[in-house]
């Protein structure tokens, strides 16, 4: 494998990246991974793809590891619909629920400054959109519903005001929701499941300026998906992980849809998310992945995964949950692992490029480095690395072999 790498990599420069551009053909789905949330590299080399893909191939928006309601704010910014931020970095205090860096960051000002200009001068229909694909913000979709059907008096109201009134005691607090609903079947789902049905039921009839029906329906569908993955998170993570994935490829088929038939989008997530589950030990313990679940539907020849990887640097992570984040060293690859190998080939910057040609001989199923949010480098080697098999994960992957952290913004945090 290590001979393959060093016959195959190519240089990471602006004409490597177009490498990239040229394989992805006409995919419907591009598949931009990370190894972690907080290097800053992974966030500036996706916001070129992205670029590229967007001026060169036509692709219709980008759909992020986020919060719906916070990155609809972005949306509105980058399309010109909102007035009352100067910038993008006014926008990025949106992103309050921790870890705020995830999207709160100065890496992710230029490509949202971009995305506005280029949209300036753009029809509606062609403007290219910014979205948050992830299930977590319940209370948050929750708001964005009420305050929507107040203002167009809404005979559905009732039935979200009953919704809303059913999680009210349990204070925002997902983990206190999760135990009574799983233990004291002291729920929810059927309030939002009426809710849900509502809302699709009488679609029709809310307005669809400034994409408002699109974002009732999503926010809708988050609160029905939200219930059910913090009612399910206390006692199976496993299927509470699919639970997410599931939703997630749910939503960018509804933006897809909303987009029209020839639409075509731009995804930034974690390689674990991306990276398809049945090339690793996911697949052994019944996980499945956004990734997977693309190319099950739409086939692999309309999917494009692109995996992201590093050597050494430093990271911004937290050594616990909800806890303050930390600049933290990223020790060099463990060895024989894949970071290890992509280092031995050469110590610079590369991409590989898996085809029809070479994909036999990355097969051997390899460790993959993986940082989260909570991030721990003394004990990296314990559960830091997925056994992958390469060139069935990924289309495509991008090496830093020395990366550097993420520049966070100051925002004032909400731990869920």
């Amino acid at each position: 494998m290590l001979q393959a790498i060093k016959r195959d990599a190519i240089a990471l420069d602006p004409e490597g990246l177009n490498s990239i551009i040229k394989e992805v053909n006409q995919a419907k789905y591009v598949l931009l991974g990370e190894a972690s949330h907080g290097t800053s590299e992974y966030y500036k080399i996706r916001a070129e793809l992205s670029k590229k893909l967007i001026t060169e191939k036509g692709y219709s928006f980008i759909a992020v590891e986020g919060d719906w309601p916070a990155c609809q704010q972005v949306n509105r910014y980058v399309k010109g619909y909102e007035t009352k931020f100067t910038d993008a970095r006014e926008v990025l205090q949106s992103f309050n629920r921790w870890p705020t860096w995830m999207w709160a960051n100065e890496e992710i000002i230029d490509l949202i400054e971009w995305l506005r200009e280029y949209n300036k001068d753009r029809s509606n229909s062609e403007k290219v959109g910014f979205y948050g694909i992830d299930v977590y913000s319940l209370w948050e979709s929750m708001d964005e519903i009420i305050h929507y059907l107040k203002k167009t008096n809404s005979p559905v109201l009732d039935s979200a005001k009953k919704a809303f009134s059913c999680f009210e005691p349990f204070n925002r607090e997902p983990q206190t929701y999760g135990v009574s609903a799983a233990f004291y079947s002291e729920g929810c789902y059927d309030e939002v499941v009426k809710l849900l049905t509502e809302i699709l039921m009488n679609k029709k009839e809310f307005s669809d300026k400034e994409e408002s029906s699109l974002n009732l329906e999503v926010n809708a569908i988050i609160t029905a998906n939200a219930e059910n993955y913090y009612r399910t998170m206390v006692t199976n993570d496993h299927e509470s992980w699919n639970i997410r994935d599931r939703h997630m490829v749910s939503i960018l088929n509804k933006i897809s849809s909303y987009y029209g038939q020839t639409a075509k989008g731009i995804v930034w997530e974690h390689n674990t998310h991306v990276g398809d589950a049945r090339a690793t030990d996911m697949a052994d313990e019944g996980l499945l992945n956004v990734g997977q679940i693309l190319r099950e539907q739409e086939g692999n020849e309309n999917i494009y995964i692109v995996g992201f990887g590093t050597h050494r640097g430093t990271v911004i992570a937290s050594d616990e949950w909800g806890v303050n984040l930390e600049r933290m060293v990223v020790p060099p690859a463990q060895k024989g692992s894949w970071e290890d190998l992509l280092h031995e080939a050469g110590p610079y910057d590369k991409l590989l490029i898996f085809n029809e040609n070479n994909r036999h001989e990355y097969k051997e199923r390899i460790g993959h480095r993986a940082i989260g949010v909570v991030y721990n480098p003394r004990y990296e080697s314990f559960g830091n690395y997925v056994p992958s098999v390469m060139a069935e994960r990924y289309d495509a992957f991008v090496f830093i072999n020395m990366t550097n952290a993420l520049h966070p913004l100051e925002v004032e945090t909400v731990i869920i």
